[in-house]
């Protein structure tokens, strides 16, 4: 694995283990400036677990993890991720659209402060930017599979980041929101960030995709061109289950809430 100046995230000898067992042994991923990793494999692979681990939500045994070249112990530029969790993951009854997108500014500022213009015209950009801007004022749960997901990039995209994280973006979603989200994927590497985004198949987002790396019993089982994953098909499909409350390190609530994980109230 190459890693330089222009390496966004990088992980070496990555080694986690949840409850005694191990789910990750010896990981090695990164990702460049501009380029888009699909990260794929089947049911209990270990993709939802190394993307936590990557932000620090998980620790790790062994290995070392770096983000914009800095050691993830001190990273502390969180606005420049953006991180899309499973749609399971984060609903906000009786929130509306543009409060959501809004956690994704706490990045840039400090907590409790009214948003300034700045902050109001990123959360509307970033709501226009995913066709949701005649929905700005809708309670989210009220709106479809498709626009909660919608919403939960728009949150990302707020805090403009350099690396969008999107963990399955594309499951149980239509074709329009696949749709939207390969225009906006699209837009945001032109612009020259990059993003990791776990998949069950990189067909969606296919034209996108860089480079696909492929988990397979919590080992790297490929790293290379999306077009060389012929071998690795009967590895792939089927949601990875993980019990999300297991194993969470306690240190990192502070970046949690910088990666969108609250809402403003």
């Amino acid at each position: 694995m190459l890693v330089g100046a222009s390496t966004v995230l990088a992980a070496e000898d990555l080694t986690v283990e949840l409850g005694g067992l191990p789910v990750l042994r010896g990981v090695a991923i990164s990702v460049r400036a501009g380029e888009a990793v699909a990260l794929l494999g089947g049911n209990g692979s270990g993709k939802s677990t190394l993307v936590r681990t990557l932000l620090g939500s998980l620790p790790h045994q062994r290995g070392t993890v770096q983000l914009f070249g800095s050691p993830l112990r001190d990273f502390r530029s969180w606005s420049r991720i953006g991180y899309v969790p499973q749609r399971s993951a984060a609903l906000f009854g009786g929130s509306k659209v543009k409060e959501v997108v809004a956690a994704g500014r706490l990045a840039r500022r400090r907590l409790f402060r009214p948003l300034s213009r700045t902050d109001r015209v990123a959360v509307r950009e970033a709501i226009a930017h995913v066709g949701l801007s005649e929905q700005l004022n809708a309670d989210i749960a009220r709106l479809s599979g498709g626009q909660q997901q919608r919403v939960l990039i728009a949150r990302a995209l707020a805090a403009e980041p350099d690396l969008l994280v999107l963990d399955e973006p594309t499951s149980g979603v239509d074709l329009e929101h696949q749709r939207v989200l390969a225009d906006v994927l699209g837009g945001l590497l032109t612009a020259g960030a990059s993003a990791l985004v776990v998949l069950h198949d990189v067909g969606p987002l296919g034209a996108l995709i860089d480079r696909a790396v492929v988990l397979s019993d919590g080992r790297v089982v490929h790293d290379g061109p999306p077009g060389d994953l012929g071998q690795h098909r009967r590895r792939l499909g089927g949601h990875e289950h993980l019990d999300h409350g297991e194993g969470t390190a306690p240190d990192h609530d502070e970046h949690e809430r910088l990666l969108g994980g609250a809402v403003e109230p």
